[in-house]
């Protein structure tokens, strides 16, 4: 079992910062990849940018040159460091931790809201 808390969401204005944490505990030995999804209202969750095992990053176009994912693994902590907000980043942003074959845990979500 894999159990994941996840804290930093909040209230901005556009063009601030937020960074979000995630941290993950319980049977990791076979962890895949860590991740950051948003879900927008009435739509489904979208993959915001991920780092695998081996360390190789990718992100939502969307996102790029704006967002940074970094993990520490002696805490077994993912990070989203998010600049340059816009209003359209709006959104509940959920952790994933990914276990091999594919199973896949989420976080709890937070709110992350950007004021025009």
């Amino acid at each position: 079992q894999v159990h994941l808390v996840e804290s930093g969401g909040g209230l901005v204005q556009a063009g601030g910062s937020l960074r979000l944490s995630c941290a993950a505990s319980g049977r990791l030995f076979s962890l895949q990849s860590m991740a950051w999804y948003r879900q927008f209202p009435g739509k489904q969750r979208d993959l915001v940018a991920v780092i695998t095992r081996a360390g190789t990053i990718n992100y939502a176009d969307s996102v790029k040159g704006r967002f940074t994912i970094s993990r520490d693994n002696a805490k077994n902590t993912v990070y989203l460091q998010m600049n340059s907000l816009k209003p359209e980043d709006t959104a509940v942003y959920y952790c994933n931790v990914r276990l091999l074959p594919v199973l896949d845990y989420w976080g709890q979500g937070t709110q992350v809201t950007v004021s025009s």
